[in-house]
């Protein structure tokens, strides 16, 4: 299968303490469909994950793993990787939705656009454009 753009491989990285925080993660997060969870070899307090961002979004994995008493670690490098990755998923999903244009909105919205003084009015007098 061709890996597209909806594939998400992404890294969460766990607070130094308790030390086997990535490791019950990984159990925890292997119950759930459409995802898969490993440790990172050389880094014992990283969880990669792989899942679909229609399915799973990376802010909505790292809440429930805090709600779970989890403690993700929370340096600055970390903090800006995850807001530029929620950031990033969020914009994809609302970008997938593609929602039928509401002509009703549309025709209320061009009313009042009429109704409303703009300053596209033609200020020449109704008898000088008669005018020939």
């Amino acid at each position: 299968m061709q890996p597209t753009d909806l594939d998400k491989i992404r890294e969460i990285v766990f607070h130094t303490l308790p030390a086997d925080q990535a490791a019950r993660a990984r159990e925890l997060l292997d119950g759930l469909d459409s995802i898969q969870a490993s440790l990172k070899e050389d880094c014992p307090r990283t969880l990669v994950v792989q899942y679909k961002v229609t399915h799973y979004t990376m802010q909505g994995l790292e809440r429930a793993l805090e709600a779970q008493g989890f403690h993700l670690d929370n340096s600055l490098l970390q903090k800006v990787r995850r807001a530029l990755i929620y950031f990033c998923e969020n914009v994809q999903r609302e970008n997938m939705v593609i929602n039928a244009p509401d002509v009703k909105s549309q025709q209320v919205f061009a009313r009042v656009y009429e109704l409303h003084p703009h300053g596209d009015k033609d200020e020449t007098p109704e008898e000088w454009r008669e005018y020939k």
